[in-house]
């Protein structure tokens, strides 16, 4: 029965943290959306910048994976991307069912534009904080997420 204080206190942690992650997710979100080139959403600055990171090609499933979305979302993206002109898509040529996705030198060009655009928002955030205190938390929140990824 001593237990029970324990688990409560744990999940009343938990329940905070998570709360709290939401919160500054959406408000974090919000903010960085009003700030980034005119026409591009989140969700294209995710996938550029994962492209212009990995400086190779992936398969929209990998993508898809890798943002932990739907392949249908995922090909949203990509073709409003390709639209735009951010992207390039070409057949496998070893299996055509599949294609590959690379980041195109206009795209790199609209990623460089948006983390531009983003990176005072955010560097106002950490110097408002102190940069050694948001050191200190991104391990924990490094292992939060490799921990949720694997489940």
């Amino acid at each position: 029965m001593s237990a029970k204080p324990t688990d409560e206190k744990t999940e009343d942690i938990a329940v905070a943290l998570f709360g709290e992650l939401f919160m500054a997710d959406q408000l974090a979100r919000n903010r960085i959306s009003k700030v980034l080139p005119k026409g591009m959403e989140l969700s294209h600055f995710g996938v550029l910048n994962h492209l212009a990171r990995i400086n190779d090609e992936r398969t929209p499933a990998q993508l898809a994976r890798a943002f932990h979305v739907t392949r249908g979302a995922m090909t949203n993206t990509l073709n409003r991307l390709e639209w735009a002109g951010h992207i390039h898509i070409r057949p496998d040529w070893d299996d055509a069912r599949r294609k590959f996705v690379a980041i195109s030198p206009a795209g790199r060009s609209a990623r460089d534009a948006a983390v531009q655009a983003v990176a005072p928002l955010i560097a106002e955030v950490v110097q408002a904080l102190g940069a050694d205190r948001v050191r200190a938390v991104l391990p924990v929140l490094r292992e939060m997420r490799t921990r949720l990824e694997g489940e």
